[in-house]
Order: structure tokens, then sequence, then C-alpha cells
């Protein structure tokens, strides 16, 4: 079936009285109503102007994006916080002419704003003051009665410290002040706001395409994630002793997430890879998130255990992000686990986080799961970084992950099925190093001489400066010189500020700067060297070569089986010493 979508201009009045026929519906997922007193501010002082300058030419107020739901009420996609604000200035105005002594202008403009506001009878064009024309249901949002309240009596709480509330408040100060200050001129205020201020309604055939068109719209970011949707789906399914304890997961979750700059969609995509996996899916198109999990009504949300997953998978990041340690998981103490998973999280793009999501859900409650995870995640770094730096694009993983992705579901000693890597191609290429690929060498690197993690913030240091001296090196030319300068073997890992300190002089200007780093690796440089000419760089490119090949062919390079377990030989009791020792005499071992 084709896509359907309407777009036609209209003016407040015009909207807002379309809430009649199919009532505004503010949904479940949406965000709380946010609009600060800036902003209020910010829209008064426009169409104050627009007034004052006596134009007739529409004041365009943006666009409202909705469809129609299964129970045709006009839901809000985008444009939910306008409305909002506009639904509450409508109010305050009509608060203000229900004071006022009743001239023909004041009940002219009653009229309209009551057709925009509440339901009417058809015939009699009675107003009826508890049927309002938008509803909001933000799951566990108390305003949601505020709103309500406020449009029904016009009144606030003393106190009120919510945003309905204050921007209510803050309206009906301003239209006091602006009727007090310019009488002849706030009629035409009225009548400018509701039908000279425009706003332009996309009403699409349903949330998929709505959903769509809002993202097109929004080059800010998705501020309404598919992770809303999913929310609102969950609560729904949940009887109300369960909404309640719900809601407290979600917003813990959410401020959880944040604090270790994930997202609750990013969790839902990481374990979607894990339900996917489940399936045996290794299909490397990768569906939409949204599309995934709305298969069959939804059921994958609907599972008990959603939650608590979404909650290990984000354990996981909390160790990786912020460098915590989880109760009760050994494993984010293991200062050799957090090594390697640092030395991924330089991996150029996200394909590494499927398989360790999948492999940590998978396994994490086993008895072995230290020492299995620490050789899992071993093997994955030394065969993503191999890939990499040899053929430094997405497609060169992709089939092999998605593979892996399954067959971690099958054995925590997984079949790691990737293309055999050339070792002297990546000999090569270690030394001239793609620049996606230098912060995950060298953290390799670095860990091997580093009894902690690296320091957070840390940049990587030219040990030969990016800008010489050609006198430096009169007997090489410039462009010898600038190739080796960006060699592997002139980078080092170093803090930001000593960085900064350090500047960009030469070895023996910078060596005090490196002798009060953290990084033991730039010490041993420091300590060990005098000076550094090309000579060093050539030399280190070789040695980091060797160094590095030796080390991921340690952690399973170029083998698909996992890494066999050493078996160590159990001690022989008296009775088969004994017996060992006879054989000897006879000759026969």
């Amino acid at each position: 079936m084709a896509t359907t979508i309407e777009v036609n201009k209209q003016s407040v009045k015009q909207l807002l009285e379309t809430g009649k026929v199919n009532r505004f519906i503010i949904p479940e997922y949406q965000r709380p109503y946010a609009w600060s007193d800036e902003q209020i501010q910010t829209l008064f002082d426009d169409l104050v102007e627009y007034t004052e300058n006596n134009n007739e030419s529409t004041y365009f107020l943006g666009t409202i994006v909705s469809y129609e739901n299964e129970n045709n009420e006009q839901e809000i996609i985008d444009g939910q916080q306008r409305i909002t604000s506009l639904f509450l200035l409508l109010r305050a105005l009509y608060s203000k002419l229900n004071s006022m002594t009743e001239t023909k202008e004041v009940k002219n403009f009653k009229g309209q704003i009551e057709s925009a506001l509440w339901e009417q009878d058809e015939l009699t064009a009675e107003v009826d003051y508890e049927k309002t024309l938008i509803e909001s249901r933000v799951m566990g949002d108390e305003g949601n009665k505020t709103f309500a309240n406020i449009l029904i009596s016009g009144t606030i709480e003393e106190g009120a410290k919510d945003n309905y509330s204050i921007n209510y408040k803050l309206f009906t100060e301003l239209i006091e002040n602006y009727a007090s200050n310019e009488p002849e001129l706030f009629f035409w205020f009225i009548r400018n706001v509701l039908n000279k201020a425009i706003l332009l309604p996309i009403t699409a055939d349903s949330q998929d395409t709505a959903l769509t068109i809002f993202s097109t719209l929004n080059d800010r970011g998705l501020a309404l994630s598919d992770a809303y949707i999913f929310k609102a789906k969950i609560y729904n399914h949940l009887d109300s002793e369960g909404k309640a304890i719900f809601i407290e997961q979600w917003q813990q979750l959410d401020y959880e997430a944040t604090n270790a700059n994930e997202s609750i969609q990013k969790l839902f995509y990481y374990y979607m890879f894990y339900l996917r996996a489940l399936e045996n899916d290794r299909n490397t198109t990768t569906p939409g998130i949204r599309k995934y999990y709305s298969r069959n009504n939804f059921e994958q949300l609907y599972k008990k255990n959603v939650m608590n997953n979404l909650n290990t998978v984000l354990n996981l990041w909390l160790v990786v992000n912020n460098r915590v340690e989880i109760e009760g998981e050994d494993w984010s103490k293991n200062i050799e686990i957090k090594k390697v998973l640092d030395g991924l999280s330089s991996y150029p793009n996200e394909f590494w986080k499927y398989p360790v999501v999948i492999y940590y859900l998978k396994y994490h409650d086993s008895q072995d799961f230290e020492d299995l995870f620490l050789k899992f995640l071993k093997k994955l770094l030394a065969v993503l970084a191999a890939r990499y730096i040899v053929t430094p694009t997405i497609n060169a993983v992709k089939r092999g992950i998605l593979n892996l992705n399954s067959e971690i579901i099958r054995s925590p000693m997984p079949i790691f099925d990737f293309a055999t890597v050339d070792e002297q191609e990546l000999k090569g290429k270690i030394k001239t190093a793609h620049r996606n690929t230098v912060r995950m060498i060298l953290k390799i690197l670095a860990y091997q001489s580093q009894e902690e993690l690296l320091p957070e913030k840390w940049e990587i240091e030219h040990i030969l400066p990016q800008k010489w001296q050609s006198s430096y090196f009169p007997s090489n030319s410039d462009e010898e010189v600038k190739e080796l300068v960006e060699h592997i073997g002139n980078k080092i890992p170093f803090e930001k500020k000593l960085n900064i300190i350090a500047s960009n002089g030469y070895f023996k200007k910078k060596q005090d700067s490196y002798k009060k780093s953290k990084v033991q690796l730039l010490l041993d440089l420091a300590e060990q060297h005098n000076d550094w000419g090309l000579n060093e760089i050539r030399e280190r490119d070789i040695r980091i070569s060797d160094e590095l090949l030796v080390l991921l062919n340690d952690w399973g390079l170029n083998q698909p089986d996992f890494p066999v377990q050493e078996v160590q030989s159990p001690i022989p009791t008296a009775e088969e010493l004994k017996m060992i020792e006879e054989l000897k005499k006879k000759g026969l071992i």
C-alpha cells in the first residue's frame, strides 16, 4: 500500500478545532512537557512584535507531525511542546477575557477560543468545559493531570513547580501586563494568535510514516527515539502494580545509561543482536530496530527478562566507559579484561560490541566466565585488529561477526570464521598503519608493560615532531622524513596535559615531560634513549611489527578454533610412582 501524507497550512484556530473530530493526544512514549520560561517569553514577544508591526502577512509557528491512531485520535509525533504551549496560551487569554466586561469583542473572542479548546454541542454550541480537545498521556508524568486541570479550571495550585503551571502563570502575567499597557492592541493580538499565526500540520497514514517524517525534518537528532515507542508498548502491557515498578526501572536505566555515555535506544540495539544470535540469524543486513522489535506484535518486548537483560548490558558499558567495578561481578575487577576491552573500544567501528554483548549476556553467570571471557576478548581483538589493519573497511569483518554472534550462543569457545590474514602483509601495514587504527595499536602495545589502565585523556604523540627543520636531516629528502614521521614507530600515547606542555619540540626538549608520564611505554622510551631520529623510527617500526604479530598470534590470530586450554598433568600417586620405577627397571619406559 502506498504511503499517504496530508499537508495543509492552517491557522491556530483551524488546527485546534480539528480536535473536535479527532482529539489531540500526546502519547505515552513522548517526553514530558519541557518548554522553559525563556521559550514562552520568546513566543509571546514574537507575537506581540508581529501585532505591533500591523503586519497583514501570516506568522509561521512551525510544523505539527501526527497520525490518526486506531482510536481515531490525532497522535502527536512532533510539535507536542509547541501545541501544548498554544493550548496554555489560549486558556490564559480566555481567563483574561472572562474577567473583563463583556463587550462585543470580548464575546467574539471568547467564542472563538471556546471552539479551539473544548467540545461543544453541535446544535446549541454549548461548551462542555470538562472535555478538552487535547489530552497528555505521557507515561508516569503527574503533569498530565495538571495540564488537564489548567485547561478545565484556568487555575493552578499555589506553589506548583511543574512546567505547565509555571508557563501558564507566566502567560497570565504577560497577558495582564499587555492588556493594561496596550488595550487598543490587545484584541488584535488575540485575533493574530487565533487567525494569523499559521501552523503546518503534516498528517501521516501510520506511526511509522510519521516517525520517518519527524526524523527527516529534525537535524538536531532523534529526540523521540524508538525506545520511547518500546517504553509505551511495555507500559501498556502491564497491570497497575507492574506499571509503577516499570516506571521506576525505566527512569533508573535511563539515568544510568546517560551517565555511561550510552542511551536506552543503544541498549535495545545491542540487545537486538543477542536476540538475533539466539535465532541463528546470520543475515548481514541489519534490520531497523523498530522493525525488528515490532515483529509478532512486539512479543520480544513483553518477555519478563527484558529489563533485567538491558540492565546487564548496561553493566558491561559501565565498566568499559566509566571504568567502574560492578558489585558481585568479579570480572569487572580484572585488569587484564579491562585492558583488552579498552583496546577494543578504539576499534574504528561498533562491530566489536555485538559479540562482546552476546558473550557477556550468555555466559556472565557461569563459574569459569572470567577466564573464558579474557581469552575470548583477546582472540576477538587479535582478529579484528589484524583484519582492519590489512583491510580498513567494515566489510572486512561484517560476515565473520554475524557468524561469530551465532557461534557464541552454541559454545563459550566459539568458532571464529574470518578470512586468514597474510602475516607479511600485516607486518608491512602495521608500520604505516591507517590513522583509524593507530590508537588501537598503541593501546595493545602499551598494555604489555602497563599495570593499570591508560589515563583517560591521552593523545597520539609524534616523538619526532610533525614540523621539523630541514637542516636537522640534511642527507634526507623532506618527503622521506615526512613519511617516516607518520610511521607507527614514531607514535606513542601521551597525556593531553603533558603533551600541551611538551609542545612540538625535539626529543631532548620533551624528555623531561615524558618522564612525568604515567604511560610505562613512554617512561621506558625516555629512559632508554638520549636522542630520537630517523634510524630510531625505523628500528621501532620493526620491533613494533614483530612484537604485535607475535602477540596477535598468541591470542589466536588465524586460528578458527578457540584457544585450547592448557591441561595440567595430574600428580601421580605413590602406587603409580612405584609402578613407573618397576617399568623403568625392565626397560619398558
